[in-house]
């Protein structure tokens, strides 16, 4: 994840999402509406991943009594989202670190957008674990991210799919080739069938798949 504590590419992070994920926009706006169906209309909501702040400004413009906590890694990145939610900044706290930089809670709701497939599996079963234990019993949690079904043979399929798709979008050719490139040779995407496993274990049920877009998943389910 380098890239994103280079400042020419936090610059420009804004401009990939819409992009690279087909319906992006309706996502982050199905995913307010599944977290507002458990959560209260005060609702105290951590969101992992926060870095460039694009879902904190979906959430917060969409319910002006929540509050967040954000949590990234990247000082970049929290700066960007930082500016992006100055609108909202008297209700956005911003960490910076991994899941356990976190404050314990107890939260609302939950989300991680666009950010587990950059986990090895072992920090992803670390992390799930660790937004299970700062819910309270029933709250709501939202995750989508990379999740490709099928055996190599499919998984190359849908990875050429979406560097068709970057492209189609007004990406450069050789700049969708090598973000597949790197896709391929970094990421750890795992299955649909293992990510809904690992919530499972995490402790989490309910579990409902609730957006496919390409090469992306996002479930939402209960602590």
């Amino acid at each position: 994840m380098s890239h994103f504590h280079d400042p020419a590419m936090v610059a420009r992070y804004h401009e990939g999402p819409p992009k690279f994920v087909p319906g992006f926009a309706d996502m982050q706006r199905m995913a307010r509406v599944l977290l507002a169906e458990r959560a209260p209309f005060d609702a105290r909501v951590l969101v992992l991943g926060a870095g460039g702040g694009l879902e904190l400004k979906a959430f917060a413009d969409g319910q002006p009594r929540w509050t967040f906590d954000g949590v990234d890694p990247s000082a970049a990145m929290l700066d960007l989202a930082r500016q992006l939610v100055a609108a909202h900044g008297d209700r956005v706290r911003l960490h910076q670190g991994y899941v356990d930089a976190a404050p314990p809670g107890p939260f609302d709701a939950a989300a991680c957008l666009l950010t587990m497939h950059f986990m090895p599996p072992d920090e992803r079963r670390h992390a799930l674990g660790a937004m299970h234990a700062r819910l309270k019993p029933g709250s709501p949690f939202v995750v989508m991210h990379m999740s490709v079904t099928g055996g190599a043979e499919e998984r190359a399929r849908w990875m050429a799919r979406d560097e068709a798709f970057a492209v189609a979008g007004g990406v450069a050719p050789e700049m969708a080739r090598q973000r597949r490139e790197g896709i391929e040779a970094s990421l750890s995407v795992l299955a649909p069938q293992d990510d809904e496993a690992l919530l499972r274990e995490a402790g989490f049920d309910d579990i409902e798949l609730f957006y496919v877009g390409g090469v992306f998943r996002g479930w939402v389910c209960r602590a």
